[in-house]
């Protein structure tokens, strides 16, 4: 094992034990290397590494913290890996969110509160009868992420949003060249919504099932 692997896998160790935890201060540096058996250098490299993917927070003048190691902080990371993905793994990605999103919908149905639903009403009908591409996509993404967080798991929305950028780009090529698809999304979000209004699990889930497997058959597709 690499030297810095090695300090990364002690300092994590700290915290996955309880003797670090959310929100604490790193002992000093020298007080932590010599606590762990590291050298200065690969205790930097390690709080570097880290820091990277947001499980600890360096201030400047204050000192290294662990994060709070909430699901949307440490998922971070996936969000910027993820917007380095390839044309041809943009199916892939909805292949995931067609596993995921439709039991996040369905857990919606027994969650989702009056409120949310009026809310999701408001935005649908806010749209108008022929909205652009682009204000079609981002009330369309709206409309799914407050589904997610209707359903009350921090890690599942965390997830899906981290997954929502490669797919941006596939919705408004959808939008832009494929007749016939403003009505049938219409008609999708209507159905998803009347699901979850009427309390029904599996509706919500089949209506969102039918939902993304059409933009994932377009895709596959496209030559």
């Amino acid at each position: 094992m690499a030297v810095t692997d090695e300090a990364i896998e002690k300092i994590k160790a700290m915290i996955t034990s309880g003797a670090l935890r959310a929100g604490d201060r790193l002992p000093k540096e020298a007080d932590l290397a010599a606590a762990l058996g590291l050298s200065r250098n690969s205790l930097r490299e390690a709080v570097r590494a880290l820091a990277l993917v947001n499980i600890l927070d360096v201030r400047r003048g204050d000192g290294t913290y662990v994060t709070s190691l909430e699901p949307h902080i440490l998922l971070e990371a996936l969000n910027f890996i993820v917007d380095f993905h390839r044309d041809d793994t943009v199916l892939e990605f909805l292949q995931v969110r067609r596993i995921l999103e439709p039991a996040a919908t369905a857990m919606a149905a027994e969650r989702i509160s009056p409120e949310e639903v009026k809310g999701l009403q408001a935005l649908l009908d806010s749209l108008g009868s022929n909205p652009d591409p682009e204000e079609l996509v981002e009330k369309d993404m709206e409309f799914h992420r407050r589904i997610v967080v209707s359903a009350g798991n921090s890690v599942l929305a965390s997830l899906l949003e981290s997954m929502s950028g490669p797919m941006t780009r596939a919705r408004v090529w959808r939008g832009i060249t494929q007749t016939g698809t403003l009505t049938r999304t219409f008609a999708e979000h209507r159905a998803i919504l009347d699901a979850l209004t009427a309390r029904d699990p599996e509706a919500a889930r089949a209506w969102a099932t039918v939902h993304i497997a059409g933009v994932e058959q377009w895709l596959a597709s496209v030559p």
